[in-house]
C-alpha cells in the first residue's frame, strides 16, 4: 500500500496511524491465548511501523512531515482486561519517543493521541459500553484534526493526564482503585441494571474503557 501510494503521488505530508485491534480479556481468561498478544501487535504495532518506515525516509530529504499515531487513554489509566491491547500501543508509543529526537531537525514531528472511548464498530461487541459515555466519530476526528493543525507531541485529556500523574507518583494506589473498576464491570452479558456505585464510576473516569 505504501509503494502504491508513493508510486502515485511521489511522497507522503502526513501519516495517521488510526487502524487498530482492541481486545478486552483477563489475563486469567488469556493463559491459552497467546495468539491474541501476536495479532494485537501484528495490526497495532508492526503494521504502523512498517508504514513509518517507508514514508520516513521521503520526509526527511524533503525536511517536512507529520505522523500522528492514535493511541488510547488506556494506556495513562493502565486499564485491565486490555493488556494484549495496551501493550502493542505502548510499543508504537516507545518507538516513536525513541526516533523523535533522531527525526526533529529534519522537520518532522510525531504527534501521539491518547484517544478516549469512542463509539464505532469496535467496541459494539462490549454491551457494557452501550451505557458508556463516549465519544462520537466526528469528535474524535477533530481531536487528530487538532493535532494536524498545532503538530503537539501528545493530545489527551485532563484525566487521562491525571492517570498517568498518579501512577508516576502513587502507583499503588492507583492500582487499588482501578482493581475496584476491575470489579465492578465484569466480563460476559451485563447485568439489566446498573448499580448506583457503577453509573458513579462510569461519570468519574468518562472515557476509560473499563
Amino acid at each position: 500500500m505504501a509503494g502504491e501510494v508513493l508510486e502515485r503521488h511521489g511522497h507522503v505530508d502526513i501519516l495517521v496511524n488510526n487502524a487498530g485491534k482492541s481486545i478486552r480479556r483477563s489475563v486469567s481468561r488469556s493463559y491459552d491465548r497467546f495468539h491474541d498478544y501476536q495479532r494485537t501487535m501484528q495490526l497495532n504495532y508492526f503494521g504502523p511501523v512498517k508504514l513509518i518506515l517507508d514514508v520516513l525516509p521521503g520526509m526527511r530529504e524533503r525536511g517536512s512531515g507529520h505522523i500522528i499515531n492514535v493511541s488510547t487513554m488506556g494506556l495513562q489509566t493502565n486499564t485491565p482486561r486490555f493488556s494484549a491491547y495496551l501493550a502493542s500501543k505502548a510499543a508504537l508509543d516507545a518507538f516513536s519517543r525513541s526516533i523523535g529526537p533522531e527525526i526533529i531537525d529534519d522537520g518532522v514531528h510525531i504527534t501521539t493521541v491518547y484517544m478516549p472511548l469512542v463509539r464505532t464498530p469496535m467496541i459494539a461487541p462490549t454491551k457494557i459500553y452501550d451505557r458508556f459515555p463516549t465519544l462520537s466519530p466526528n469528535e474524535a476526528a477533530d481531536l487528530i484534526c487538532d493535532a494536524i493543525r498545532k503538530r503537539p507531541k501528545r493530545v489527551a485529556t485532563a484525566l487521562g493526564t491525571l492517570g498517568q500523574l498518579s501512577y508516576a507518583l502513587v502507583p499503588g494506589a492507583q492500582d487499588l482503585v482501578v482493581n475496584r473498576a476491575y470489579k465492578l464491570f465484569p466480563e460476559g452479558k451485563p447485568s439489566d441494571r446498573e448499580s448506583a456505585e457503577q453509573r458513579a464510576f462510569v461519570r468519574a473516569t468518562r472515557g476509560v474503557h473499563w
